[in-house]
């Protein structure tokens, strides 16, 4: 073999082992097209440098739940899309007097799931005429589909949060929402 060519192979194997190491580690930093993401809306100011609410702050909840320590899940939309997928979107408020630490069973107790952070992701659906229960969809590393990283809601303020499960059937028109500590509530689907 001569010695020429290999170390040109080698080169090449070197400059394309970088390439791929430094696209590998940027991978996590950037959300995927794909992935949905958490987005909290910001308030917008008015020509007075008053605050206007955002849409997901005006919208009306169409569920309200009342968990432990003045904290409560008010849900303000629940949407099909075309995917075969279900996003329910909504607030984590604290009504209470102080912080509220939100409590680690809403993350379940999958340890797949756990070992990501304290998320929402043992919310689920339970479709009783169908006789099944959707559980929020987890990427292929395991992590849900769902706001995470939740820790203290301070007194008075919310967190805007959403969750990502599989579509019932479109005969299902209505599913009961649980989320462990939080009371349950019924979902009419369009």
């Amino acid at each position: 073999m001569n010695v020429r060519y290999a170390r040109k192979g080698l080169a090449s194997l070197a400059v394309a082992s970088v390439a791929l190491l430094a696209v590998g580690c940027g991978a996590e930093e950037k959300p995927q097209a794909n992935k949905p993401v958490a987005t909290t809306a910001s308030s917008q100011k008015t020509p007075a440098g008053q605050a206007q609410p955002s849409a997901e702050d005006a919208a009306e909840p169409i569920a309200v739940l009342k968990g432990r320590k003045g904290l409560q899940m008010e849900l303000t939309s629940v949407e099909r899309d075309a995917g075969g997928f279900l996003t329910v979107k909504g607030r984590l408020t604290n009504a209470g007097e102080s912080g509220s630490a939100v409590p680690a069973q809403v993350s379940g107790d999958e340890t797949e799931v756990v070992k990501h952070g304290t998320s929402l992701g043992g919310a689920t659906l339970v479709d009783a005429v169908g006789k099944k229960r959707y559980y929020v969809l987890r990427d292929t590393d395991g992590r849900p589909l769902t706001t995470s990283g939740l820790a203290i809601v301070p007194a008075g303020d919310s967190i805007e949060v959403f969750m990502q499960f599989p579509a019932p059937p479109a005969s299902a028109t209505d599913v009961s929402f649980q989320l462990p500590t939080f009371e349950p509530a019924t979902l009419k689907l369009s």
